[in-house]
């Protein structure tokens, strides 16, 4: 890695603190431009989007597999307004990233200047800290004040403005140089309160029926290790939320799955949500228990006893009372499973059979019930035969990627984390359709040499046609899965559900998406077939150029939310 040697202007002290901090990728489209000149010529790869709500959204995918912080950078005004939709995925989901936005000059300001607006105001309820470099000698200072803020306690992302002139400002030579290194996170690692942990451990020792629900938070803690060795100590079963899929390795027979409102007919855990509901101890990590994750604050019964780790002390007894363990989750489980091992474990070792035995049950049931939708040979195609057949190509090395709405939950229910920390990339934290894809690429620019796999449906990706381009250029050879049912399904289906009948919106022309991949360079192939999906899978795989395999899928198909239960003829009303 080149470090420049010159610091002339706040832009070349700004790459200087950038290299310092680790960061090689910048996400980007040439602005704020004197920054994105001195990082190509500094040596750093300028990773060029088509729209800056896609470039957010590559730099966040970054960033959860890299667990370092990314850097997307944008022109102020109209460019800048695209990144708020990402930032706020990213505040939700606590993934930190450094957004730099080219301001006007100081001596413009508030006087109507080309594209000015009030970058402030703008940011206010996505950015967890939000600034302006006005003295180009505080450059270093401002990046490091930055990254800290992004990186430490509940990461997320931020906002450094900075205005044109200042930007080409020489800098002063006599600045006292900084060294620390602070792009990588969880920044820190604070312990929760040590008769907390002992009064949780005794607590896991006693109980009849404990569980521990993970959720995104592990994933952004690095904590997965830690997670597993709890499980493998106190012989305690592991479900995770949505965000938290990858946190176990769900061949482990004391690992359960995603639980939540996922838990329908067909769905992996359907047959384990009475060992959910029937704990009488509750231990909750990394997770908002929010509406989805809870089943509507359905799924976690009241009459437990509730354990709850977050580094985030205000989502601790948001919805549920416990006992507070407010730290990094790695920590936390490290001091939890050391402190359990002080307890007496009789109670727990004596029924772990048992679980292992009901979760094996469950397993086998849910096998038998969705082998009609996972063997489906009929066309149009069933997402569940896709999703099932990728399934069985994939390893503990692959990471998945899923765009919101129906793509996560059919990659929560039908797809395995076959190790404990394996990436699974869903964008939960607001759910937005379109984010799958160039998650994917963030994801593929981190981690070169794995494989990146995304499931979007046609609604989501037509958000995000043109990053086609972007991983053909920049040579991401990641497959993208498309299921194509020619609707928004969720919001068909859900409009259907809530007031029996849906708007002309949901139903969209026939588009052939294969072509559009095929037409700015990459491989596309459309599968209606059943019988064509494997062996096109298995090539889009073994693949090193971008692939998109587009599926014609069955627009009645619905995942199991358990809302919708029984409600198929309410869901298809006045299907065309």
């Amino acid at each position: 890695m080149t470090i420049l040697t010159r610091t002339r202007t706040a832009a070349d002290v700004i790459v200087a603190a950038l290299q310092r901090h680790g960061i090689t990728d910048l996400f980007g489209q040439s602005l704020p431009s004197a920054v994105f000149l001195a990082a190509e010529e500094a040596g750093l790869r300028q990773v060029v989007y088509r729209t800056e709500n896609a470039g957010g959204a590559m730099a966040d995918g970054f960033a959860r597999v890299a667990n370092r912080i990314t850097v997307v950078g944008a022109q102020n005004g109209p460019a800048a307004t695209l990144l708020v939709p990402p930032m706020a995925e990213a505040l939700k989901a606590s993934v930190p990233m450094l957004s730099l936005v080219l301001e006007v000059p100081a001596a413009k300001r508030d006087k109507n200047a080309f594209q000015e607006l009030d970058h402030f105001g703008l940011f206010a309820g996505v950015s967890k800290w939000t600034r302006r470099l006005d003295d180009a000698d505080r450059a270093d200072e401002y990046i490091d004040m930055a990254i800290t803020a992004a990186t430490s306690g509940r990461p997320g992302p931020v906002a450094l403005l900075l205005p044109a002139d200042v930007l080409e400002t020489p800098t002063s030579r006599t600045v006292t140089p900084r060294h620390s290194v602070l792009g990588h996170f969880p920044l820190d690692r604070p312990r929760p309160d040590g008769a907390a942990v002992a009064r949780a451990a005794k607590l896991l020792a006693d109980a009849e029926r404990p569980i521990v629900i993970a959720g995104g938070g592990v994933n952004r803690a690095d904590a997965a290790v830690q997670l597993s060795e709890l499980q493998r100590v106190a012989a305690i079963p592991v479900a995770t939320t949505p965000m938290g899929k990858g946190a176990t390795d769900e061949t482990n027979d004391l690992s359960m799955g995603v639980v939540g409102n996922y838990m329908g007919t067909n769905s992996a855990t359907k047959f384990l949500r009475t060992m959910v509901t029937d704990a009488d101890v509750v231990l909750l990590i990394g997770t908002r228990t929010n509406e989805n994750g809870t089943d509507g604050w359905s799924l976690i019964p009241r009459r437990a006893q509730l354990i709850h780790v977050d580094i985030d002390g205000q989502e601790i007894g948001r919805n549920y009372e416990g006992i507070r363990l407010v730290g990094d989750a790695g920590a936390a489980l490290t001091d939890l499973t050391d402190a359990i091992q002080q307890e007496d474990l009789t109670k727990r070792r004596g029924v772990a059979n048992d679980v292992r035995a009901a979760i094996a049950i469950a397993r086998e049931e849910h096998r038998r019930e969705s082998a009609r939708v996972r063997q489906a040979a009929t066309t149009p195609i069933r997402p569940e035969r896709v999703v099932a057949e990728l399934d069985q190509l994939i390893d503990e090395n692959t990471i998945l990627v899923a765009d919101a709405s129906y793509s996560s939950n059919w990659i929560g229910n039908y797809v395995t984390s076959r190790r404990a920390g394996q990436k699974f990339l869903l964008p939960r934290g607001l759910a937005g359709l379109g984010w799958g894809f160039p998650m994917a690429l963030g994801a593929q620019v981190a981690e070169p040499d794995s494989k990146v796999v995304v499931l979007s449906g046609d609604g989501g990706f037509g958000h995000v046609w043109a990053e086609l381009e972007t991983a053909v250029r920049e040579r991401l050879p990641v497959v993208s899965i498309v299921l194509n049912n020619s609707i928004l399904g969720y919001q068909k289906h859900g409009e259907n559900f809530l007031f029996g009948a849906h708007t002309s919106a949901v139903d969209f022309l026939a588009v052939d998406h294969a072509a559009i991949a095929r037409a700015v360079g990459a491989e596309g192939v459309r599968i209606s077939d059943p019988a064509e999906l494997a062996p096109a899978l298995a090539k889009a795989l073994a693949s090193d150029v971008p692939t998109l395999v587009e599926v014609i899928t069955d627009p009645t198909a619905y995942p199991p939310i358990t809302a919708w239960d029984g409600m198929e003829d309410t869901l298809l009303k006045d299907y065309r």
